[in-house]
C-alpha cells in the first residue's frame, strides 16, 4: 500500500533505475509497467496524486467517436481494444454504459452515416452492441428530451470510470509489485551527470530538500511537460493546454439513466449528459487555457452559462439555472501542439489526441494521449527510455495477462468503487491507512468524491471525519481547523459556481 509518507533522505540513499516526475493517469501507468517489469523505480507528484487532469476528465474509458471522422482509426483501435481489457480486469471501476446518439430530422449525422461509423466502432473492438432505437423508445427512456424532429437514436457501448481512482488503483498495484511514489515531491530541477540524471526535489510538506539520481527520468507531468522536459526558451511550446468544464448538477432536477451525446445549439459540438456516482454529470467545454497551471483550473461563469445553455435547449420543460449545480469541475487536458497555434484559428476541438514523446538534457518527457490508452503511453515512454527493447515492447502491447489483482485486504468498494458507499467508515478507514492522504481535500475531493457530490461539499460529515482524521492521521484540534477551512476555501473557489456574469450597461 502507499501508506506512511517517506522522508526524501531515505529516498536518496535508494538505487534507482528510474523516477517518475508526475502522478497523473501517465505517471501511474509508467510507474505500474516499470514495475511490472521489474525496475527498482520511483514516482513523484508535486501536488496531489491524479491533481491535475486525472481527476476532471470525463470519467469515460472509451476509443472515441469523433476520432473515427478524423480519420484516426489506429487511435480509436487502440483505445477500444484497451477499453475492453479494463472493462475485463477492473469491473465495479470501470463498467460498460449505454450511449444514446439522438437523431433529428435534417440534422447531420443522420441514421446511415452513424450506423456506419458505430458498425466500424464496434469492428474495432471486437464486439457487436450498436442499434437504432425509435423514437417512442427513446422518449420513454428519456423524459423530457425535445422531441422537436426527433426521429430516434443510435444505441452504442462504451465505459465509464472514476478517474482518479483508477489512477490511485494503478498506484496501489504497483505498490505490490515494488513500485514507490511520493505526493506533494516537487522537481525543481534537473541536471545530467555522467551516465545519471540528477533531481533537485523539494517534499512540500516537510520543506525538506534532497538530490535523487537515476540513470533515466521520465517527465509525465501532463501540462506541465515543457517545463521539465521541454525545448528551450526560445522554442516553441510542444504543449497546448485546453480547459475542459463540467456541472454536476442534482438528479432529482436532470434524471438520465444512459449516456447521452448531444449537440449545442450555439456551434454544434458534441456534449455528453451522463450518470455517474449519483449525479448527473454534464460536459465538456474545450478551450484555450491561459491561467496559471499552478493554480486549480476553474469553470468560468462563461462555461457554466453555455453548459446550461445546453441542457436547456435539449431539455427545455427542465429550466435548471446555477441553483441546480451541486459544483463545478475544470481540467486542462495537456494536447500536443498541430504547431498552429490558436491565433491563427485552429480550433481546440480539432487538435489531435495522440501522446507523444520526445527526449531532452537527459530526461524522456510523455504528454498527450487518452485516459483509455494510459497504459500504451507507459509502454512507449519505457521504450523511449531504454527500460523495454522493441521485442519486449511488442510483445507488452499484445499481451492480454491481466493487469491488476484483487486487493482481498480491502474493503470491496475500493475495487468496485463505482457501488461503493463513499461516506462508508471502512473505505474511509482504508483510504486514510493506505492511500497518503495528506490534506482534508485529498480525501474529499480526490480519494472520495464526496465534496463533489453532496450540495454541503460533505460538511455534514465533518464530526466523523474529525474523529477519524484524528485517530488515523493524528491530526488535534488546531490541525483540524486548518485542514478545513482550507477545504473550504478550495472547494468555493475552484469547485463552486461561478455567479452569472454582469451584462454590460
Amino acid at each position: 500500500m502507499l501508506g506512511q509518507r517517506p522522508t526524501l533522505a531515505s529516498l536518496a540513499e535508494r538505487e534507482w533505475d528510474l523516477i517518475v516526475v508526475g502522478g497523473g493517469i501517465t505517471g501511474a501507468g509508467v510507474l505500474l509497467e516499470a514495475a511490472r517489469q521489474g525496475h527498482k523505480v520511483l514516482l513523484l507528484e508535486q501536488q496531489d496524486f491524479a491533481w491535475g487532469t486525472s481527476s476532471r476528465s470525463s470519467k469515460m474509458v472509451h476509443g472515441g467517436l469523433r476520432y473515427i471522422a478524423q480519420g484516426d482509426v489506429r487511435l480509436t483501435r487502440d483505445a477500444l481494444r484497451e477499453r475492453e481489457r479494463l472493462l475485463r480486469d477492473l469491473p465495479g471501476l470501470v463498467e460498460r454504459a449505454t450511449y444514446l446518439f439522438p437523431l433529428r430530422k435534417g440534422k447531420f449525422p443522420g441514421r446511415w452515416p452513424m450506423t456506419a461509423v458505430l458498425s466500424l466502432y464496434d469492428f474495432l473492438a471486437g464486439i457487436r452492441d450498436h442499434r437504432f432505437v425509435s423514437r417512442r423508445e427513446l422518449l420513454a427512456r428519456v423524459p423530457g428530451l425535445d422531441a422537436t424532429g426527433l426521429s430516434g437514436a443510435m444505441s452504442y457501448t462504451d465505459a465509464l470510470t472514476d478517474d482518479c481512482r483508477l489512477v490511485i488503483r494503478c498506484l496501489l498495484e504497483a505498490a505490490r509489485l515494488g513500485g514507490e511514489s511520493l505526493n506533494y515531491a516537487r522537481a525543481t530541477g534537473s541536471r545530467r551527470d555522467g551516465d545519471r540524471t540528477r533531481l533537485t526535489v523539494e517534499d512540500r510538506v516537510s520543506g525538506e530538500q534532497a538530490e535523487l539520481s537515476a540513470p533515466v527520468v521520465i517527465n509525465a507531468t501532463g501540462a506541465w511537460a515543457d517545463r521539465l522536459g521541454g525545448a528551450g526558451p526560445d522554442a516553441a511550446p510542444r504543449i497546448r493546454p485546453l480547459r475542459g468544464s463540467h456541472l454536476f448538477v442534482d438528479p432529482a432536477r436532470l434524471p438520465v439513466d444512459d449516456c447521452l451525446t448531444v449537440m449545442h445549439p450555439r456551434d454544434g459540438r458534441p456534449v455528453f449528459v451522463f450518470p455517474w456516482e449519483g449525479v448527473t454529470c454534464v460536459g465538456t467545454t474545450d478551450l484555450d487555457h491561459g491561467d496559471d497551471l499552478d493554480l486549480e483550473a476553474s469553470a468560468s461563469a462563461a462555461e457554466v452559462d453555455y453548459l446550461l445553455e445546453l441542457i436547456n435547449s435539449q431539455f427545455p420543460a427542465a429550466g435548471l439555472s446555477r441553483d441546480d449545480v451541486l459544483s463545478t469541475m475544470a481540467g486542462v487536458r495537456p494536447v500536443i501542439a498541430s504547431g498552429k497555434p490558436a491565433a491563427a484559428g485552429k480550433a481546440p476541438s480539432k487538435e489531435r489526441r495522440d501522446h507523444a514523446v520526445w527526449q531532452a538534457d537527459g530526461v524522456v518527457t510523455v504528454s498527450g494521449g487518452k485516459l483509455t490508452t494510459f497504459r500504451l503511453i507507459a509502454l512507449d515512454a519505457l521504450a523511449a527510455a531504454g527500460l523495454l527493447d522493441a521485442r519486449a515492447a511488442r510483445r507488452a502491447r499484445r499481451s492480454n495477462a491481466p493487469l491488476f489483482r484483487p486487493l482481498p485486504e480491502a474493503p470491496l468498494q475500493v475495487d468496485q468503487f463505482l457501488h461503493g458507499v463513499q461516506d462508508d467508515d471502512a473505505l474511509i478507514r482504508w483510504v486514510l491507512e493506505n492511500e497518503a492522504v495528506v490534506h482534508l481535500d485529498d480525501l474529499l475531493l480526490r480519494r472520495t468524491r464526496l465534496g463533489l457530490l453532496r450540495r454541503d461539499g460533505g460538511a455534514a460529515l465533518a464530526p466523523r471525519l474529525r474523529a477519524l482524521t484524528g485517530e488515523i492521521l493524528g491530526w488535534d484540534e488546531t490541525r483540524w481547523d486548518q485542514e478545513w477551512q482550507r477545504y473550504q476555501a478550495l472547494r468555493e473557489r475552484f469547485y463552486g459556481v461561478p455567479p452569472a456574469e454582469r451584462a454590460a450597461a
